[in-house]
């Protein structure tokens, strides 16, 4: 004698199965909530003096300038490399900010010399 279940027992079984099958692949294949990016720039740089171009590459970004402050996107170098090479390009730096986290006075001092 073998254990049987009902045609209704069966078919509810079945039906469970294929629930449990359809949630378990809707989890592993619903895609993850995307990440919210930050889009503001990495380096702020306040100029003495407007800037003569409004686009140029220095310290390896590419820089968009409006009246005496310039942002761009996030570099390979130092900030302080970063600086020196924007002072190079657009003359005296009066503040730079990196990430949100502004240049201390004796490194602005560098950057100047």
């Amino acid at each position: 004698m073998t254990p049987s279940l009902p045609l209704s027992g069966r078919v509810g079984v079945f039906a469970l199965a294929l629930i449990y099958t359809s949630l378990t692949f809707g989890a592993a294949l619903t895609p993850a909530p995307a990440v919210a990016k930050d889009t503001g720039p990495y380096y702020v740089a306040e100029l003495a003096a407007p800037a003569k171009e409004a686009r140029t590459i220095a310290g390896g970004v590419a820089w968009n300038c409006e009246g005496t402050t310039c942002v761009a996107g996030k570099g390979n170098s130092r900030p302080l490399r970063v600086c020196r090479s924007i002072e190079r390009e657009f003359g005296e730096v009066k503040n730079f900010v990196t990430n949100g986290e502004e240049l201390a006075e004796d490194k602005l001092a560098a950057c100047n010399a």
